[in-house]
C-alpha cells in the first residue's frame, strides 16, 4: 500500500504496527520541520496515541503558543501540534484548525480509532470495511493493493455518462470504496464506524447573515493577505501557480504586498503553443513588474498518451481533461527546480459568484457549448436507468447562495480538489489554496447578491481589491474558461489513440451500444466538435477500467 502511493511523500516511508489491532503506514513530504524527529508515524510521549496526518496546519504556531505552558514541544512541526491539540481538546481541536488535513489517530488505549477531514475536503480521505477490518488511505490505488476489490460502481458511472456528475461526496467510482466527506469526522470502535460533521457551514454562514464590518474592503484584504501569509510558511520553497484570470492576478497582488522584494519566489504556468488558447500574453503583461521569474510549461500532443495513461490510473476515477494534464506541468517543473510547494487560486468563484450560470437560467454543466457535454443516446438502456436522480440540499432562502452551496461542497470544488491533489502529489509537490480559507469563504458567502455583483460587474469588489496592485486592465478582464486545445487535438494529431481508446470501451463494456459511440465519433472526426467532453470521457474511462 505504501509503494503505491510514494510518490505522495518520498522522504520517507514509516510504518507503525500492533499485531492484531492496527498497522499505520505513511508516506511523508517533508514541508516543516525537515528533521526525523518529525517524521510519522507520530507518537505520543507516553505511547497512548499515534497519528498519521496528511497536509499542513497552517496556524499551528499560534497553538503551538497556546499549547506551550502544559507540554514541552520536542520539534518544530505542525504534526506534534496536531497530536497535541488532539490529546488538550480532543474532537473539539477541529474548529480551532486553519488549514487542509487529514489525518487519522489510534487510541491504544481505548483501542480506538479517530480520524477527521478539513472543511472542504483539500486533502483526500478513502475508506473500505472488509472483513470486519477498516481499511483508509490518501488514495484509491493503495485500497486496491490493500486487497479492496476494484468493482465499478455502476450507478456512479451511469450518472457520469449521462450526465456528467462525479456522485455524492461520500461516494466514489468503487464498490465498497467510500469518501469522508470534507468538515466530516470518524470513529472506529468495537468494530462499529460512526461518522458525523464536525463543521457546520451553514449555520456559520447564517450566524454571518447581517453582520457588516466597517470597512468591508479592509476587512476582507486582511483576511486575503493573512491567508497568503500563513500558506507561506514552510520549511522549503514556496511558489505559486499562475494564469490570466482574476483569481491568479488577484493572488499574484497578494503575493506582491507581502513579498514585494522577495526574487526567490518563482511563478508557474503552462502552455501549449496555441494562440487560440494560450494565456501566455496575459500573464506575461501580469508579471513584467514584478520581481519574481516566471516558469513556462509547455505541453505537447505527443506527451498525451502517456499522461492520460500515468494520471488515469492514480486518479482512479475521471479527471478534467487535457487542462489537467497540462496542470500537472506546473508541478512537474516546480518540483525540478527544488519547490516544493505552490499556491493557486482555486475556490474563488464558488465564495464569490463568479459563474455567469449563477445569473443565467441553464444547465450548469452545458454552459459556454451549444450541444450536450454528454451523450446519453450512447448507453445502454439498462444502464442508463442506474443513473440515479441527483438532488442537492437547499438550505439557504436565497436561490444563490443555493448554487453556491451546491458547487462548494457537491460538484464544483469536490471534484476540482481532487483532480488538483492528485496532479499536484503525483509530483511529489504540495497545493495550497488561499481562497479557500474557511474565514473567507465564510464572510464573502454570507454577503447579499449585490456584494458579489454591482452593476453586472461580478467578483466586483474582488477585481477592485487587485486592481490596487496591478492596475484596472488586468482585473477588469472578462472571465476566461482555462482551455487547452483538446478538441483539435483528439480529433487531429490523437485521433488514432483516441479512437483506439473508444472503440475498446464500446466493444467490451455493456454500458454501450457501440454502433452510436462509433457514429459519435465519427461525426467527431467529420467536424462536429462543439465540444469534446464525452469525447475525453469514454476515453478516460478506457484508461481506467482496462
Amino acid at each position: 500500500m505504501l509503494g503505491v502511493q510514494h510518490h505522495r511523500g518520498p522522504d520517507f516511508t514509516g510504518t507503525w504496527i500492533k499485531q492484531g489491532e492496527i498497522a499505520l503506514g505513511h508516506n511523508r513530504l517533508s514541508i516543516l520541520d525537515l528533521s526525523e524527529a518529525a517524521n510519522q508515524p507520530f507518537h505520543s510521549e507516553d505511547g497512548r496515541y499515534h497519528l498519521v496526518f496528511n497536509g499542513e496546519i497552517y496556524n499551528y504556531l499560534e497553538i503551538r503558543n497556546e499549547l506551550r505552558g502544559s507540554y514541552n514541544f520536542k520539534t518544530q512541526s505542525d504534526t506534534e501540534v496536531l497530536l497535541q491539540a488532539f490529546i488538550r481538546w480532543g474532537e473539539d481541536c477541529l474548529s480551532r484548525f486553519n488549514g487542509m488535513f487529514s489525518f487519522a489517530i489510534w487510541d491504544d488505549k481505548e483501542k480506538s480509532l479517530f480520524a477527521a477531514r478539513d472543511r472542504f475536503g483539500v486533502k483526500p480521505f478513502y475508506y473500505s470495511l472488509q472483513d470486519s477490518n477498516l481499511y483508509f488511505s490518501s488514495e484509491i490505488p493503495t485500497l486496491f493493493a490493500g486487497g479492496i476489490p476494484k468493482i465499478p460502481l455502476d450507478s456512479v458511472w451511469a450518472g457520469f455518462f449521462a450526465k456528467g456528475t462525479y456522485g455524492q461526496p461520500e461516494e466514489t467510482f468503487w464498490e465498497n470504496i467510500h469518501q469522508l466527506p470534507g468538515g466530516n469526522q470518524l470513529t472506529w470502535k468495537n468494530g462499529k464506524l460512526t461518522i458525523k460533521p464536525w463543521y457546520d457551514f451553514v449555520g456559520q454562514v447564517k450566524g454571518l447573515f447581517g453582520v457588516t464590518q466597517p470597512d468591508e474592503e479592509e476587512y476582507i484584504t486582511d483576511l486575503l493577505k493573512d491567508s497568503v501569509r500563513l500558506r507561506f510558511r514552510a520549511d522549503v520553497p514556496v511558489g505559486f501557480n499562475l494564469s490570466g484570470g482574476l483569481d491568479s492576478s488577484t493572488l499574484l497582488a497578494l503575493v506582491l504586498d507581502a513579498f514585494p522584494d522577495n526574487s526567490a519566489i518563482e511563478a508557474f504556468t503552462f502552455y501549449t503553443g496555441d494562440d487560440r488558447y494560450d494565456e501566455l500574453p496575459w500573464v506575461e503583461a501580469m508579471i513584467r513588474n514584478t520581481p519574481y521569474a516566471l516558469n513556462t510549461c509547455l505541453l505537447k500532443p505527443e506527451e498525451i498518451p502517456d499522461l492520460t495513461s500515468k494520471i488515469s490510473k492514480l486518479q482512479a476515477e475521471p479527471f478534467g481533461g487535457i487542462p489537467t494534464l497540462a496542470y500537472g506541468k506546473v508541478f512537474e517543473a516546480a518540483r525540478a527546480k527544488g519547490i516544493l510547494v505552490l499556491l493557486d487560486g482555486q475556490g474563488s468563484d464558488e465564495a464569490w459568484a463568479g459563474y455567469d450560470y449563477y445569473f443565467k437560467s441553464g444547465d450548469f454543466l452545458v454552459q459556454g457549448v451549444k450541444s450536450s457535454p454528454v451523450k446519453p443516446d450512447a448507453l445502454n438502456q439498462d444502464f442508463l436507468s442506474l443513473d440515479q436522480q441527483t438532488a442537492f440540499p437547499s438550505p439557504f432562502e436565497e436561490n444563490l447562495l443555493n448554487l453556491q452551496y451546491r458547487d462548494l461542497f457537491y460538484t464544483k470544488i469536490p471534484r476540482a480538489l481532487r483532480f488538483n491533489d492528485r496532479m499536484s502529489m503525483a509530483y511529489s509537490t504540495e497545493l495550497r489554496e488561499p481562497f479557500l480559507d474557511y474565514r473567507l469563504v465564510e464572510y464573502v458567502f454570507s454577503r447579499p447578491g449585490e456584494f458579489k455583483v454591482k452593476d453586472g460587474i461580478q467578483k466586483w469588489l474582488l477585481r477592485k481589491i487587485a486592481g490596487k496592485y496591478l492596475g484596472d486592465q488586468i482585473t477588469l478582464a472578462p472571465k476566461r474558461p482555462l482551455q487547452t486545445p483538446q478538441r483539435e487535438w483528439l480529433g487531429e494529431e490523437l485521433k488514432d489513440w483516441a479512437g483506439d481508446r473508444i472503440v475498446w470501451l464500446a466493444s467490451e463494456n455493456n454500458w454501450f451500444e457501440k454502433n452510436t459511440v462509433l457514429r459519435h465519433w465519427d461525426e467527431y472526426l467529420k467536424g462536429d466538435r462543439d465540444n469534446s467532453f464525452y469525447i475525453w470521457q469514454w476515453i478516460n474511462a478506457a484508461e481506467i477500467l482496462k
